[in-house]
C-alpha cells in the first residue's frame, strides 16, 4: 500500500495544478511562436518563460524538486514524483518553475557536494533561474543507460584535473543560457563499480 501524501504536498500538487491549467498551458502556443520569431533560435530564449518564472515566484511554486528545505521545498521524492507527473502534463511547466533537468539533477549535486565559492558562483544563479547548465554522461560505443559504462577520464595533475573521452548528447548544452556543464568522469577505475565515477 502506497503512503497518503502529507496535507501540505496535497496543496502544493492542487496549486501546480491550477498554476499549470491557468499560466502555463495557455502560455504554450505563445513559448512555440517565439522560438520561430526569434532571429536566431539558438541564440536566444522566448521572453514568456521569464514571465512564467516570475508568476511561479510569487505563488511560491519555485525550486520544488529540493528535498533540503534551506533550497527547496521539502519534499520527500515520493510526494515529488506526484508533482513530476503533473508538470509533465506542459511543456513549460518544468522550466516556469525550475524544476526542469538537467539544473534539476545538477543542483542537487552542487548543493551537497559544492563548496561555498561552487555554490555561490553556480549553485545561487541556478537556484534563481538566471542560468542554465548541461550534464555530459552519455559516450559513444557504450551502452549510456547504464551510467557504470561510461569510460571517459578525468585524473589529477597537480592542483587540476585533465579530462580525456568523448561525451554526446550533452543535455542543456544548446540553451543560450548555459553557464556551467557538469561532466561524470572515472577518478577512480580500481573502485567497486559504483564508486568509480565523479560528476565534475
Amino acid at each position: 500500500m502506497l503512503p497518503e501524501l502529507r496535507p501540505e504536498a496535497q496543496d502544493l500538487i492542487a496549486r501546480v495544478k491550477d498554476f499549470i491549467e491557468q499560466d502555463c498551458i495557455p502560455s504554450e502556443h505563445i513559448f512555440h511562436d517565439q522560438i520561430e520569431e526569434g532571429e536566431n533560435r539558438w541564440n536566444s530564449y522566448p521572453e514568456v518563460i521569464n514571465e512564467l518564472k516570475d508568476k511561479a515566484k510569487s505563488k511560491g511554486l519555485w525550486n520544488l524538486f529540493l528535498p533540503e528545505s534551506e533550497f527547496g521545498a521539502g519534499l520527500t521524492n515520493y510526494e515529488y514524483a506526484h508533482l513530476a507527473e503533473v508538470m509533465g502534463t506542459c511543456s513549460v511547466a518544468s522550466e516556469a518553475m525550475n524544476c526542469a533537468a538537467p539544473d534539476t539533477g545538477n543542483m542537487e549535486v552542487i548543493a551537497r557536494y559544492g563548496n561555498e565559492k561552487h555554490q555561490e558562483e553556480w549553485l545561487q544563479p541556478l537556484l534563481d533561474g538566471e542560468i542554465r547548465s548541461a550534464f555530459a554522461m552519455t559516450e559513444p560505443g557504450v551502452g549510456s543507460s547504464d551510467a557504470t559504462n561510461m569510460q571517459a577520464t578525468a585524473v589529477l595533475d597537480g592542483d587540476e584535473y585533465v579530462i580525456n573521452g568523448e561525451k554526446w548528447w550533452t543535455s542543456g548544452a544548446g540553451d543560450p543560457r548555459c553557464k556551467i556543464l557538469v561532466f561524470m568522469a572515472v577518478t577512480n577505475p580500481d573502485a567497486a563499480k559504483h564508486q568509480r565515477h565523479s560528476m565534475m
